[in-house]
């Protein structure tokens, strides 16, 4: 069968290609993936967060795991509510990146701003500590995947402004 009739055929009875999808399905490489929010509030200040489960970067980004059925910006507003308390809006995608330390992993690094300004942020038994940091400050060592969602929200928010 050539190309142009198979696809001719699958036009007419889409729900043909479910079927090899499903058989192939226990053949497709399986992945976690973890969503990060660098949130700015109005002032330009970056939030950054000391996490409990961290012992060699503990300060870095809110977020953490996709749960199944979730969708990663989905991720990243439920595990900053969940962290901090914070509503956000998610701008934009900045980075993905696979996970030097978990082989079938991916992290996403997000773009973020709160939705009210005014918002108190409570922090989970996850977090320690928390801290608004402008981009011209130092800051505290963070994990390398941290540290390039950092410079692609400012190199982002350079070009929105």
């Amino acid at each position: 069968m050539t190309s142009r009739r198979f696809a001719n055929l699958l036009r007419r009875a889409p729900w043909l290609v479910h079927i090899p999808l499903r058989l192939l399905r226990p053949f497709y490489a399986r992945v976690t993936v973890g969503a990060v929010g660098a949130v700015f509030n109005a002032e330009g200040q970056l939030l950054l967060v000391e996490h409990a489960f961290h012992p060699l970067t503990p300060w870095g980004l809110p977020g953490g795991g996709m749960k199944r059925g979730e969708t990663p910006d989905q991720t990243v507003r439920r595990e900053l509510l969940e962290e901090t308390g914070l509503r956000v809006e998610v701008v934009r995608p900045l980075i993905i990146a696979k996970s030097h330390w978990l082989p079938h992993h991916l992290d996403i690094g997000y773009l973020c701003r709160l939705s009210r300004p005014d918002q108190p942020i409570r922090l989970s038994h996850e977090l320690l500590a928390y801290r608004w940091f402008t981009l011209h400050e130092e800051l505290p060592p963070l994990s390398p995947f941290h540290a390039e969602v950092v410079r692609c929200a400012a190199a982002a928010l350079a070009i929105l402004d």
